[in-house]
């Protein structure tokens, strides 16, 4: 079932004059940089799910605050979609333009505002990258925990719309645990500050509400982020496996022991191969599966834990510990990980990431299944996870060139999704719905539940003016969906109700 934008299903979108829309921001703002030429808007089709494209109307690029407030003033007294971007590197289409709407690009809010060192907070604006922030702050010892493998180029307001995770959110928690205020503008350029400087304000919790509700209820103009002391020391163990399902039991043997790594990641031989070719990692390329586990803290506490986890992982049967003999090697072990997703695409035109979600203890079993799925559908999957949380991210290679191949890879997406949910987890980890997995929203949630999501909507964006079309399906998507779904008579998931 298609996951672009489909007005039928979806619901239609205003009409809108591009020439009357154009003379109304030029007028206002004059210096205001807009963009509406074919060939100026083709990078702007698409976010970091390349296979999905859709031109906008307009591409507004503003530098000033005052010039967003007058965007969203204007679309929404001209009933214009908005879709907020920012650094373009989300995985889901969740900035995925629309050809009715206006695609509002924050990458130049890029400054960070204010360091407080004593306070251990950095206030910045939403085109921040994630790494620019640990870079600023580490002359005082500090850093921002959530990591994302794109933390390079990745911007700090999509990490918030997305409630973005990482390598390191076992430990150190998600976006939305690692912020303390954001600043919004309300689809009518309303100013609103959730949250606050206080490690806990009155009211409901309406920032952890806006967190990961990508771009649906506002547009994010500064984030101030809570940051961390550096730990005294840092070290790595490389265990491998001959099975990805001993790894996988290793995962929770390591939890069970009552150590809570600060990342605990795993790859299979497909990814470990490609990392291997890519960066030379020091990765054995012979293993089934390898687990990265990182152990941080006070220097006498993780030579214990260190001691620890090895007996661990030699009873979980791993047939090689390395612990990284000094940082260098510590960095090259995280390198192979932190770049697995360009390096399987080395082995294939194209690939499609998935991001569910599963209870640790089903690991291998889920292991195994998309084994079964890759072998039914005729596609390789190379596995990544973040192990010690659940969060995988199965990369189902393909040649989209290939007539059917597309189609194919979507489908075996849904399906790993969806066996996501029947084990107890969810369609999403980190990477967000956006348009990826707007089908399989209708498999993790009832008719109630989304009608409840989208009353929150409503509250915030009464017009459905911002992103629509993300994240919350309309039922009768849901309906159309579960209609292709029928087998037997049955469809999946029949404890679930349908529409």
């Amino acid at each position: 079932m298609n996951i672009l934008y489909d007005e039928q299903i979806d619901g239609a979108l205003p009409e809108v004059d591009k020439t009357a829309l154009l003379q109304a921001l030029r007028s206002q703002w004059p210096a205001l940089e807009i963009l509406h030429q074919r060939e100026d808007l083709a990078p702007y089709e698409c976010d970091g799910l390349s296979a999905y494209r859709t031109t906008p109307l307009l591409v507004v690029l503003p530098r000033h605050l005052d010039e967003v407030q007058g965007i969203l003033r204007t679309c929404h007294e001209m009933s214009v979609p908005v879709v907020a971007r920012g650094a373009g590197t989300g995985l889901s289409g969740g900035a995925l333009p629309l050809e009715k709407g206006v695609l509002l690009v924050m990458a130049r809010f890029n400054n960070i505002l204010h360091i407080d060192p004593a306070a251990r907070t950095a206030r910045v604006q939403p085109g921040v990258r994630n790494l620019a922030i640990s870079q600023a702050v580490a002359p005082f010892g500090l850093y921002y925990a959530p990591a994302p493998s794109s933390q390079i180029a990745c911007s700090i307001g999509g990490n918030v719309a997305e409630n973005a995770g990482g390598v390191h959110c076992l430990k150190y928690g998600l976006t939305v645990h690692n912020l303390l205020k954001v600043e919004i503008l309300t689809v009518e350029g309303e100013h609103l500050t959730l949250g606050s400087d206080a490690l806990d304000s009155p009211g409901f919790d309406l920032l952890a509400l806006f967190t990961g509700s990508e771009g649906l209820l506002g547009v994010i103009t500064e984030v101030t982020v809570k940051l961390l002391p550096k730990p005294q020391t840092a070290k790595v163990l490389l265990a491998a496996f001959d099975s990805v399902e001993n790894a996988g039991r290793a995962v929770a043997d390591i939890i069970a022991a009552g150590i809570i790594p600060g990342g605990l990641e795993m790859m299979d031989n497909l990814a470990i191969r490609a990392a291997e070719d890519f960066i030379h990692a020091g990765y054995p390329v012979d293993a089934e599966a390898i687990l990265l586990c990182e152990l941080d803290g006070v220097e006498a506490d993780v030579h214990e834990d260190c001691i620890r986890v090895r007996q661990v992982l030699e009873n979980a049967g791993a047939t090689e510990v390395r612990q990284a003999r000094d940082e260098a090697e510590r960095v090259r072990f995280w390198a192979g990980r932190k770049n697995a997703f360009p390096a399987v695409g080395r082995l294939s035109p194209d690939y499609y990431c998935m991001d569910g979600t599963i209870p640790r203890r089903e690991l291998p079993g889920v292991l195994q299944a998309i084994a079964q799925l890759s072998a039914e559908y005729g596609l390789r999957v190379a596995n990544v996870f973040h192990a010690g949380d659940g969060n995988m991210h199965p990369l189902i290679l393909f040649d989209a060139n290939q007539p059917g191949e597309l189609e194919r890879a979507e489908a075996l997406g849904g399906k790993i999704l969806e066996l996501c949910v029947k084990v107890g987890g969810s369609i999403t980890g980190e990477h967000g719905v956006g348009r990826e997995k707007i089908n399989q929203m209708c498999a993790q949630f009832n008719s109630d539940e989304l009608t409840l999501f989208h009353a929150v909507k409503a509250a915030f964006d009464p017009g459905g003016l911002l992103n629509p079309g993300k994240n919350i399906p309309t039922l009768h998507r849901c309906a159309e969906f579960g209609a292709m779904h029928i087998h037997a008579g049955q469809l999946p998931f029949p404890e679930l109700e349908r529409f």
